[in-house]
């Protein structure tokens, strides 16, 4: 791995690197010439009006809006540790109160249905139904979700449910984490106890969230939990997830077949960075590394190529028989978007990717200093539907902008509203060309706990008041809450 210094990463931050390649970001002070003018430029918009049956949704996480983190029987997870440990998280953040939302849930869902949302995409802490990640489930952590899910149902929101969110059992990366084969079963397990205790109130599943981000930041590069920094324990841990990914879906199934199933997939549209066929050929890689690197398993039983030469089988611990494992006829795809990728190619040698990608930076910026190219998203998305034939449903796309309440408690965040604006729009013309996706999920229904960022950014249509917990619902809140009610995009 190239030993360059990268900045601080969040959950996202695999968009802006690939192995060996350190992120691109360009950041401007707001009075800069530049600055005011890629602001100034317009996001691309077509009207369009979604189909009668597409579900408007949000999605939150486990770990980054429910707090409560050691009550009713709870155990610890890697993101308690990597949170309580010093220098990790800005400010010293944690998420032990987070939103509150182990408490407030009926509150959160109630402005769920303020904003006519169909669909509410959440994550179920795995130590919260096995404080070590084994034996028995916790009684307690199963009701919690039961009542979450009941809510969700009487305020008529679909719920989908995340089996893993990034919050492992501390006490399983202590035997091994994701590069321990075993944790495989150990997640199968886990899965099994989840599904027969809520598969009669939730239909559809995601087994994992962002496999790349959590195997890559958590183990290549120490900067997610668990803070792990060897190449060789990351590959295994990708090699691992499949079969994981693999094996859960086939319990699941096994439990009740009319069940659907999926995953949530980290995605950047990767565009050359000239003409050249060395630059197209490195984006086919990089395509192949950070976007279907876990689809490909699963749908067609092997890996895609991602390296110069052979993809590296021994070091990823892969035996006879594991691609059949690793196979699973997903029921659909979740793609969770931000940003797009430019991808050169790099000299031979090195990570053996050959590739050297870094973040799009010719668009606005966001508060996170994240471009804003809609174009790129509806590109990506026309890809996969096209490549796959398998439903698509957005899990997350969003943005932070760090808009607070004005004089009269009005949060006025018209950014985020352009923003949604403009990525609906390129969704709308990819499924106009054909694009298979039933639903949209944005990023997030509330602010919250931003991994690494800690309390630092704001993803959410509501804003939320840390020290009192107040919610107020911002103005791109009520412009979203519009289109989930009508479909139609003006």
């Amino acid at each position: 791995m190239n030993s360059r210094q990268f900045r601080t990463f969040t959950r996202r931050d695999f968009l802006g690197t690939s192995i060996g390649a350190a992120a691109g970001f360009s950041l401007y002070p707001s009075g800069h010439r530049l600055f005011r003018e890629l602001a100034a430029r317009e996001t691309p918009f077509t009207p369009f009006q979604f189909p009668k049956n597409f579900l408007w949704g949000s999605a939150t996480a486990s770990y980054q809006i429910e707090g409560g983190w050691n009550e009713d029987g709870k155990g610890e997870s890697i993101w308690d540790r990597f949170s309580h440990t010093p220098s990790k998280v800005k400010g010293a953040a944690t998420g032990d109160v987070a939103c509150d939302s182990y408490h407030r849930y009926k509150e959160d869902v109630a402005l769920m249905k303020q904003l006519n949302l169909q669909s509410c995409r959440f994550s179920v802490s795995w130590p919260r139904i096995q404080a070590g990640g084994s034996g028995p489930a916790n009684q307690k952590g199963l009701d919690y979700y039961k009542r979450v899910t009941d809510a969700l149902l009487e305020a008529k929101i679909r719920p989908i449910c995340t089996l893993y969110h990034w919050d492992l059992p501390q006490a399983l990366e202590d035997a091994g984490g994701w590069p321990n084969r075993d944790l495989a079963a150990r997640f199968v397990d886990y899965s099994q106890l989840v599904v027969k205790a809520l598969g009669d109130r939730i239909q559809d599943w995601c087994i994992f969230n962002e496999p790349w981000v959590f195997t890559f930041l958590g183990y290549a590069w120490g900067i997610h939990a668990p803070a792990r920094s060897n190449m060789a324990e990351c590959l295994r841990a990708t090699h691992v997830v499949n079969i994981a990914q693999g094996q859960a879906f086939k319990a699941i199934k096994a439990i009740n077949p009319k069940l659907q199933v999926g995953t949530a997939f980290s995605m950047a549209n990767c565009e050359p960075a000239t003409s050249s066929d060395a630059d197209k050929s490195a984006a086919e890689r990089a395509h192949a590394l950070g976007n279907i690197w876990f689809i490909d398993p699963a749908i067609k039983g092997s890996y895609p190529k991602a390296f110069l030469g052979e993809n590296p089988y021994d070091t990823m611990g892969v035996k006879s028989g594991d691609m059949e494992l690793c196979k699973a006829p997903l029921d659909f795809l979740g793609i969770n978007y931000y940003r797009r990728q430019i991808v050169a190619a790099a000299p031979a040698g090195g990570d053996g990717t050959g590739v050297h990608n870094w973040d799009g930076h010719d668009g606005p910026l966001t508060d996170f200093a994240w471009e804003v190219w809609p174009d790129s998203f509806g590109d990506l998305v026309l890809r996969i539907s096209n490549d796959y034939k398998i439903p698509i449903e957005i899990t997350e796309n969003g943005c932070s902008y760090l808009d607070s309440p004005d004089e009269h408690g009005r949060i006025p965040d018209n950014r985020r509203i352009d923003f949604m604006r403009g990525y609906l729009s390129a969704l709308g013309r990819a499924i106009a060309q054909g694009a298979n996706v039933r639903a949209y999920h944005h990023w997030s229904l509330l602010d919250n706990f931003e991994w690494a960022e800690g309390y630092a950014q704001r993803f959410g249509m509501v804003y939320v008041d840390f020290r009192s917990q107040k919610r107020t619902v911002k103005d791109s809140g009520k412009w979203y809450a519009e289109l989930a009610k009508s479909g139609k995009l003006t």
